[in-house]
């Protein structure tokens, strides 16, 4: 099942294409930030938010609050585990391809 899952952006690695590198858990990544970014909400507006993460994109924005509480619920159905194992690996795997 796949999920989206929040995680806080840290860094904007690219922002001619919307990318930003995101903290989930301790792990990071990269991810399109195109689906949140608008007028209002300029690339370099997003370090510091949070935003709900699915398949490498950020959905949506998240108040902290919502984050917390959609990270508990993850985890009392026990999804968000695999979820960060998955990204754990899959991050794993994109560093061992560039060697």
């Amino acid at each position: 099942m796949c999920l989206g899952i929040p995680g806080r952006i840290v860094k904007i690695d690219d922002a001619a294409n919307m990318l930003a590198i995101v903290d989930v858990g301790g792990v990071r990544r990269k991810v399109n930030i195109a689906c949140i970014v608008d007028e209002e909400h300029p690339v370099s507006s997003c370090v510091g938010i949070w935003v709900l993460i699915h398949v490498g994109f950020a959905m949506s924005r998240l108040d902290e609050a919502e984050a917390a509480e959609t990270l508990r619920i993850l985890i009392e159905l026990g999804e968000a585990q695999a979820e960060l194992e998955a990204m754990r690996l899959s991050s794993a795997q994109a560093r061992s391809a560039s060697d």
